[in-house]
């Protein structure tokens, strides 16, 4: 039997319509697993759903916010009676407000810690619920190196990643014995549309991602997916409560040394 296979598992990747939550969603796909996909935009979700789809993936979609409570568990009963279970969660919806501390408004604060940290409270504690009376799952929070690390202009953001990574650990103390198990992946700087503009050459950022990342590059979006397979199947059924950097070595090195 192949421990990292995800034939007959069925996966719900939240904001996975996209950037790195749809490399992960792949990834899971291509390892056999049924895809959930939610968002709160509908023109995404159906955009992304015809990439699945025409990939052959069997993907379906939800609009909700994972911030809403009682909407939140509303859908999770709704996606376990039509597909019959959740066997993996990942909580990868996020957003993030580059602002300075001192300029940032205490609501937009409040909103990026909603969303990237109480919603995946909300969401692991409503798809736990099944995993327990089924007798065990996965759940994979997606990090951040601000999970370990500051940054100008993301105090918010760096505030719910710190608070996710330990999320993490307590949620993997606590459900251990139901045979859940709670991990979390923190990507590094990667290849997205999002990074485009700040990803040609000559640009300072560019520049200085490239020389500080031992690998010497960004991460390329599937560079993640491996990871999330691994932390879904079987194989990792002894991980739990660990957060995987997949980040080029960036936090392992205060640097390359001046003279390289």
């Amino acid at each position: 039997m192949n421990p990292f296979s995800l034939e007959g598992k069925t996966a719900v990747v939240t904001g996975g319509t996209h950037g790195l939550g749809m490399a992960m969603a792949e990834g899971l796909a291509d390892a056999g697993a049924e895809l959930i996909i939610t968002s709160i935009t509908e023109s995404l979700l159906e955009e992304s759903l015809a990439y699945y789809r025409e990939k052959g993936y069997k993907a379906t979609g939800y609009i909700f916010d994972v911030t809403d409570e009682v909407e939140a568990e509303k859908q999770v009963a709704t996606i376990e009676a039509a597909h019959g279970k959740i066997d993996i969660l990942i909580n990868n919806a996020g957003i993030i407000k580059r602002v300075l501390a001192l300029d940032m408004s205490v609501e937009d604060f409040r909103k990026v810690v909603d969303v990237d940290l109480v919603g995946a409270f909300i969401m692991s504690k409503f798809v736990a619920k099944g995993m327990i009376a089924r007798g065990g799952g996965k759940i994979i929070n997606i990090c951040s190196m601000m999970s370990e690390l500051g940054r100008d202009n993301v105090s918010a953001y760096a505030s719910a990643k710190g608070g996710l990574k330990m999320l993490t650990k307590n949620l993997a103390t606590e459900w251990a014995k139901y045979n859940i198990q709670v991990n979390g992946i923190g990507p590094g700087y990667f290849a997205t549309i999002q990074t485009e503009p700040i990803r040609v050459d000559g640009h300072p950022f560019n520049e200085f991602i490239i020389s500080r990342t031992p690998a010497g590059r960004w991460g390329e979006p599937k560079d993640l997916a491996g990871t999330a397979v691994f932390l879904s199947s079987e194989a990792s059924s002894f991980v739990n409560g660990q957060i995987i950097y997949v980040d080029g070595g960036i936090l392992a090195t205060i640097g390359k040394p001046a003279n390289e």
